[in-house]
């Protein structure tokens, strides 16, 4: 628990678990589809992240994780070639008791509780909580969300029929001056609750709309999340990026994140595969600003 009023808690559950090929954790000179296609290669399973955050105005996620039936339902997947994309990108394991819904319980929240979720972007592993989330508000980038109508989306690893689904409360949110000096060097984002606890801030490079979120609690070192921005919080603050992506924008984003770092002495970096998350958030509650 914290002092500050606004952020009562901030807890990770796990959707599960995922083995990718080492080259998506780490760029490397290869082509995306050279080794997707090629590498035998997986890492260890890493956990797929969901924050939970604990507001005074209601309960924040960031991300919803990965859906139970994409293990469970054959038709998940699309077909074809684009199908076999999938089957090579990533492994999946996901047990009954790693839904969302169940996940939240675990920790003491009611899935009917959760007042807004942020999705950092809207591949298949960070939208799959969302059909349990009826009762949210869901926040997503405008230009995360436009992409969605762009050619080939499933090629782009974008599951319309699992997003775009009936019932949702959808808020696009775009980008605003943020007078906040804090925040440099970024110079835009999203303050969601306007009180500046919780701060949305463009990361492109991953995807061409991801969003990462600050989250700062007084008393306690900041934190942020920045979805798959990277896969290792190690990695990012050598600067080195990830296989999937813009690999030009994820530098640009990279070196942004690392100033902000350096600005905010104790920032933890949190992401959504990365297995020292856990123990990273563990060790920032009980530490405090430098």
């Amino acid at each position: 628990m914290t002092n500050d009023p606004r952020i009562r808690q901030v807890s990770m559950v796990s959707t599960g678990s995922v083995s990718i090929h080492p080259e998506h954790v780490s760029a490397t000179r290869k082509p995306m589809y050279w080794w997707l296609f090629t590498s035998r290669r997986w890492t260890p399973p890493l956990p797929i992240n969901v924050y939970v955050i604990e507001h005074r105005d209601g309960l924040v996620l960031f991300d919803t994780g990965q859906d139970r039936a994409s293990v469970t339902a054959p038709d998940y997947f699309p077909g074809g070639i684009t199908g076999v994309m999938y089957g090579r990108l990533a492994r999946f394991d996901i047990g009954p008791e790693q839904t969302l819904t169940a996940q939240l319980a675990a920790i003491g929240y009611d899935i009917g509780d959760v007042h807004t979720a942020v999705i950092s972007h809207l591949h298949q592993d960070h939208i799959g909580g969302l059909r349990e989330l009826s009762g949210a508000e869901i926040v997503v980038s405008q230009r995360e969300w436009n992409t969605l109508g762009k050619p080939q989306a499933e090629l782009r690893g974008l599951l319309t029929s699992h997003i775009d689904l009936p019932g949702l409360r959808w808020r696009h949110i775009a980008p605003e001056p943020l007078a906040d000096p804090a925040l440099a060097p970024f110079s835009t984002g999203h303050d969601l609750f306007g009180d500046g606890s919780m701060v949305l801030l463009p990361t492109p490079g991953h995807t061409p709309g991801s969003l990462s979120m600050l989250v700062r609690r007084p008393g306690r070192t900041p934190l942020l999340m920045v979805g798959d921005l990277t896969y290792d919080s190690a990695l990012l603050e050598r600067g080195q990026v990830p296989g999937v992506g813009e690999r030009r924008k994820l530098a640009d984003t990279t070196q942004l994140v690392n100033e902000l770092r350096l600005r905010n002495p104790g920032l933890t970096v949190l992401a959504a595969h990365d297995p020292g998350a856990a123990s990273n958030l563990v060790a920032a509650d009980h530490s405090e600003p430098i």
